[in-house]
C-alpha cells in the first residue's frame, strides 16, 4: 500500500493541477482472524493501481508522458459505468466497509452495508475469510471484436502520432467484505 501512495505524493508534485483535480486509492475493510481475535483490516482493492480524476484524459496523458518518472506506467479510462458502480460502493471516502447478511435457502440477504441491494452481482461468498466476489453489472471484458479491433486501431494511431496511448480498463469483479451472520435452511 506504501508504493500507491508514494505514487500519489509523486503525482501531487509533478503533475500540473490543470492535468488532475484528485488521486486516491480504492480500499475495502475486511475480517482477518489471528491472535485468537477477528481484526478488521484495510486492504488495497486494486493493488498497484492508483485513480487520477481529470476532466480531460488528453491533458492528463500528455503530462503523464512528459515526466520521466512516470514513463514507465500505464494509462487505462475508467468506464462511466464502471466509475458510477465504484462510487455507489466506495462513496467518497473511496473506501467499501463491510457488509453484514445472511443466506436464506442459499440466496445471500444483505441486512446493512455497501452490497445491500446488490444481491444478484454476488457471485461467491467465502464465509470462511468473510469476503465476497461481486461482478459488475455490465462485462466490460467481453466486447465485440469490431470494437477490440477498433480499439486497436485507435491505440496504434495514437502511439504512431506521439500521444500516449490510454487503454480502457475493464472492470469484471471487485472482492468486498461481508460478514454472514447466519444460515437459515428452512423459511419458518
Amino acid at each position: 500500500m506504501q508504493e500507491e501512495y508514494e505514487f500519489l505524493k509523486l503525482c501531487n508534485e509533478y503533475l500540473p493541477s490543470k492535468a488532475f483535480q484528485k488521486g486516491f486509492v480504492l480500499t475495502y475493510d475486511r475480517m482477518r482472524r489471528y491472535e485468537g481475535n477477528w481484526h478488521s483490516e484495510r486492504k488495497l482493492l486494486f493493488p498497484a493501481y492508483v485513480f487520477l480524476e481529470s476532466k480531460n484524459g488528453e491533458i492528463l496523458a500528455e503530462e503523464v508522458n512528459k515526466c520521466s518518472c512516470f514513463r514507465e506506467n500505464e494509462l487505462f479510462t475508467v468506464d462511466r459505468d464502471e466509475e458510477k458502480f465504484l462510487r455507489k460502493l466506495c462513496g467518497e471516502s473511496g473506501n467499501i466497509n463491510m457488509s453484514t447478511g445472511i443466506i436464506c435457502q442459499g440466496v445471500p440477504r444483505i441486512i446493512r452495508g455497501p452490497l445491500k441491494g446488490m444481491e444478484k452481482q454476488i457471485r461467491k461468498i467465502n464465509r470462511h475469510k468473510r469476503l465476497a466476489k461481486v461482478e459488475t453489472k455490465v462485462d466490460f471484458m467481453k466486447a465485440d471484436e469490431r470494437l477490440v479491433e477498433s480499439r486497436k486501431k485507435c491505440l496504434a494511431e495514437m502511439h504512431n502520432s506521439g500521444r500516449p496511448p490510454i487503454r480502457k480498463w475493464g472492470l469484471r469483479y471487485i472482492t468486498a467484505g461481508l460478514e454472514i451472520t447466519e444460515k437459515i435452511t428452512k423459511e419458518k
